[in-house]
């Protein structure tokens, strides 16, 4: 009788995990692949009726969700939530924005935004999920949703790719103190993601096919294609891995 195969190791079978901005995009995308792995999944955003449908989703794929609107910026609030929902096995640290603008026009407002939500929030996030996690002696997984800004530099990103920049090695440093508390630590760091936020940005065929032309793969990443690789990160499967960034960028940043 053969044992049980590969596949076994991915499954996330009676845990918990939780997903920052999991209203839409990849972090909806993220829930919905770690709910069919077997995660009971924790969805958190600021729209509720956004998360509905996510948990919705999820629930007609055969999936278990629990909705929770939270801002992550209110450090309060999301303290209280993680300690609703615990004990906790998975933390996705996916909520984030950016706000192109070129170098010399970023204004203070926009530094104080992504720096709060991209940083601060993330950091104050993390601290909160690894706290509960020793807490109840969970040995747990953090997974940081950066960028492939977060590997290079690109123009009208320069606030956007220092927020990112500083989540890598957020994630290097947190992954060496927690490891010999058996918490692991990664990033998924991807490229442009084919979601209708980038389809409104690239509504024009020369400004899809300029993004496009950087990805040596010729196409910009599924939201699934993401939330797959986040799933491995979050599992048995790679219980050897941490300290780690994996670029799901189609080999954007091996030119």
């Amino acid at each position: 009788m053969l044992s049980p195969g590969a596949a076994s190791g991915f499954r996330l079978d009676g845990r918990t995990a939780l997903v920052t901005g999991a209203g839409s995009g990849t972090g909806r995308a993220i829930a919905l692949e770690l709910a069919r792995a077997g995660a009971r999944v924790v969805l958190v955003a600021r729209t509720r009726a956004s998360l509905e449908e996510a948990a919705a989703a999820i629930e007609a794929a055969g999936g278990r969700a629990l909705v929770r609107r939270c801002d992550v910026t209110d450090t309060q609030a999301l303290h209280a939530l993680l300690a609703e929902v615990a004990p906790l096995h998975i933390f996705v640290n996916n909520a984030g924005t950016n706000i192109p603008r070129g170098f010399t026009e970023v204004t203070d407002a926009d530094l104080d935004t992504l720096l709060g939500l991209n940083l601060r929030a993330c950091f104050l996030a993390g601290q909160a999920a690894a706290a509960g996690m020793l807490r109840h002696g969970v040995a747990g997984v953090i997974l940081n949703v950066t960028s492939q800004m977060g590997h290079v530099g690109a123009p009208e990103r320069t606030a956007y790719c220092m927020t990112k920049h500083g989540l890598e090695g957020l994630t290097k440093a947190m992954a060496v103190e927690l490891a010999p508390r058996g918490i692991r630590v990664n990033s998924i760091a991807p490229t442009f993601v084919d979601t209708p936020l980038i389809r409104r940005i690239a509504v024009e065929p020369r400004v899809r096919d300029a993004l496009v032309a950087r990805i040596p793969l010729g196409r910009m990443a599924s939201e699934r294609e993401v939330a797959l690789a986040a799933v491995y990160l979050c599992s048995g499967a790679a219980a050897m891995v941490t300290g780690t960034s994996l670029l799901v960028d189609g080999g954007w940043t091996a030119q």
